[in-house]
């Protein structure tokens, strides 16, 4: 594995695993990492914002970036979180239009920036990565799509399950407070800690000063699912 004191050897990790930059040749990704920059953001931090100029792709070597747009209301609403080893911003760098989102780093993130020319080239001269682009677009569509459509059928009992399973570590924590848990779903922060201390009443999850431990995650899944009512 790559040390962080080795941003390049990061980059070249991250591609390789990259479910669409993995596709191109060891020498390909060599060219690509080194025509780029690292970026650094602190959690909060900004990457670009709507109406900003594509002009970069962004491989994500740690952290977390969360795309997001704003509701008629003026509220944050969170469309996708990026992780390690995703590319961010590629709609905008293919075709060289503005961004349509803002992306912001959920927490302290690094990021590798790689000029669009330099994407360009290399889908141009790798077909495959090319078409392995497209793909993940299609999926990240879908994604979006799925996240709207949820926030719109669900009720926020089945979008807080959710996002509680999802964002679980391995001791079955939420490390999120309860201010960035409503944020994310797009409600109150009242609401979230009502039906929160519904589930602290059912047994279901324990509010704790780390975040909120999860002690009946199949209920949670059932509820996320829509297998059982809240």
């Amino acid at each position: 594995m790559a040390s962080a004191k080795d941003p390049f050897g990061q980059v070249l990790a991250a591609l390789k695993d990259s479910d669409v930059l993995g596709v191109l040749s060891p020498a390909a990704s060599a060219t690509l990492a080194g025509r780029g920059v690292q970026v650094d953001l602190k959690g909060g931090g900004y990457l670009c914002r709507i109406g900003d100029p594509g002009d970069a792709v962004y491989v994500i070597l740690d952290g977390e970036i969360e795309v997001r747009t704003s509701s008629p209301g003026g509220r944050d609403l969170r469309l996708v979180a990026l992780r390690r080893g995703e590319i961010a911003g590629e709609m905008a760098a293919l075709d060289g239009g503005r961004r349509s989102a803002d992306m912001v780093a959920a927490r302290r993130t690094r990021l590798w920036r790689i000029p669009r020319a330099a994407l360009i080239e290399a889908l141009e001269s790798e077909p495959r990565a090319a078409v392995a682009l497209l793909a993940e677009m299609s999926a990240r569509l879908r994604r979006t799509n799925a996240a709207l459509e949820a926030r719109a059928t669900k009720d926020l009992g089945g979008r807080l399950a959710e996002m509680l399973i999802g964002e679980q570590n391995a001791r079955a924590v939420v490390a999120l407070t309860q201010s960035e848990l409503a944020r994310r779903l797009g409600a109150s922060r009242e609401k979230v800690n009502r039906k929160l201390h519904e589930w602290v009443l059912d047994g279901w999850v324990e509010v704790t000063p780390s975040g909120v431990r999860l002690l009946a995650a199949q209920r949670l899944r059932s509820l996320a699912d829509g297998h059982v009512k809240d």
